[in-house]
């Protein structure tokens, strides 16, 4: 796999210029042009170990040879006696890169040698090391002379990055990033990146174990049920997961309900808020990222979603984690669920002691269905104690996030909710476009309002519905 040449061992740059090396050198690894004082080097050299060969560019079926190429890196020849200790003290010095060994044979010389591979962008003299290693190699008596060495580089040998920048059309984008969702890798690609998807789709399959399927979402959205239309890019079209998160297994078909894995740590903050005793209703259960953590830590839990195939996926997931008999779930609508199981059970809730939450993460839509709660109890008498704890999501574009969901929230809810509850930055989802969470104390002014009653109003009419445009950004 290596080919290998040691070339004349070389203590210093005017031995390197006598010997007629040291350009070919520099220019072979790359380095910077400062390295290689007083000769030609092309100043727009890119300062990288590995330069693609130009017949890769454009390419659309991935062609793992054609990536093959061989460098010249600099090494030390070390005693095996202290290769170890060398190899040790020049961590920062020697060659990283995927597949590629730090020490190799040193077939020309005693076979008591081994030669250390240095990275050609840190080492470029025996003057580049620092003053601790320049140290560590004369206690080990190890000479500070850099030696050649040809590497040969292959596709297996590349990150993920480099393959697509050497591929894709130079000035465009070029991202390997993807979410994890189990064995699939999920992408959103651009447009110009589309003809190249079975090979970018690959790429990421060969460099992430466990990955056994790439997919893209497309623009076709389902926005009763919140989740996207998808396309397998590379590998088996198995879409059904299984994920762990904050200590719980989740499974579910990846291509029929929502799942977002960068909302972990937003479950678990919101959960331990929940004490043992507490009841929980999660209005957009999803697969139940907030409603099983919940019933872990002992709470009761009413979980509720509209899409068929995340009620389903809900069901099992409770028993997969063994919190069935703690988890009701429920396949209704956002407002019915509200104005059904909430109403039926929050009478009774609020005579006792527990803390009551309900969870509303529909970012796109969320907000708009607070005013569910208005007169929700008007029936009942009034509570003065342990009303329920909103924590209700929502997007905002707003200069000011924070005062814009207080707004909006107010709007919906038809009550001032300034000074009475609190936001949290829950992500960026776009630019100057985040998810936040706003929760507070339900008013008793909202919940047993009167249905023939105003309740006190902010001072913009409550919004239209909203489509559910970006609903895949929930859950």
């Amino acid at each position: 796999m290596l080919l290998y040449r040691v070339f004349a061992s070389v203590q210093s740059e005017n031995t390197l210029k006598a010997a007629g090396v040291y350009s070919s050198f520099c220019s072979a690894a790359s380095l910077p042009a400062s390295a290689c004082s007083g000769f030609a080097v092309n100043p727009t050299m890119e300062h990288k170990l590995y330069q693609p060969p130009p017949e890769v560019r454009g390419m659309t079926s991935l062609d793992k040879e054609a990536f093959t190429q061989t460098v010249t890196v600099p090494a030390l020849r070390v005693p095996t006696g202290v290769l170890n200790k060398v190899v040790k003290s020049l961590k920062k010095a020697t060659i990283q890169r995927p597949g590629v060994p730090r020490v190799v044979q040193d077939k020309e010389e005693s076979s008591d040698f081994r030669l250390v591979l240095l990275d050609p962008n840190r080492v470029t003299s025996s003057s580049s090391f620092s003053e601790a290693e320049a140290e560590a190699l004369r206690s080990f008596s190890v000479p500070e002379e850099l030696h050649h060495y040809e590497l040969r580089l292959t596709y297996h040998n590349l990150k993920s990055e480099e393959v697509l920048e050497a591929v894709l059309p130079q000035g465009q984008d070029v991202t390997s990033a993807f979410s994890r969702v189990g064995h699939i890798a999920h992408m959103n690609l651009r447009e110009h990146q589309l003809p190249y998807k079975n090979l970018i789709g690959q790429v990421i399959m060969d460099k992430n174990p466990g990955v056994t399927c790439v997919v893209n979402k497309t623009n076709t959205i389902d926005s009763t049920y919140r989740n996207f239309k998808m396309e397998v890019m590379a590998g088996e079209e198995n879409m059904v997961a299984k994920v762990k998160e904050n200590g719980v297994t989740y499974e579910f078909d990846f291509s029929r309900v929502y799942w977002n894995p960068r909302l972990s740590t937003e479950h678990q903050r919101v959960v331990e808020l929940v004490n043992r005793g507490d009841t929980v209703f999660d209005v957009f259960a999803g697969v139940g990222p907030f409603a099983i953590p919940a019933a872990r830590r002992g709470a009761n839990v009413l979980a509720n979603d509209l899409n068929p195939e995340s009620y389903r996926w809900l069901q099992h997931n409770c028993k997969l984690n063994k919190v069935e008999k703690k988890v009701r779930a429920f396949n209704l609508d956002g407002r019915a669920f509200v104005q059904g199981p909430v109403k039926q059970e929050l009478p009774e809730l609020l005579k006792g002691k527990a803390g009551v939450h309900v969870v509303m993460n529909l970012p796109a839509l969320a907000l708009d269905f607070l005013d569910a709660f208005r007169g929700l109890l008007h029936q009942e008498p009034p509570c003065e104690e342990k009303l329920p704890t909103v924590h209700c999501y929502g997007f905002s574009k707003d200069d000011n996030p924070e005062t814009d969901m207080v707004a909006r929230a107010s709007r919906s809810l038809g009550f001032p909710l300034k000074d009475r509850c609190s936001v949290h930055f829950v992500r960026n989802v776009a630019p100057n476009k985040d998810m936040m969470c706003v929760s507070f104390t339900l008013p008793k002014e909202v919940l047993f309002s009167n249905d023939q009653e105003q309740t006190e109003s902010s001072e913009e009419p409550a919004p239209k519905r909203q489509k559910c445009e970006e609903a895949t950004d929930s859950t």
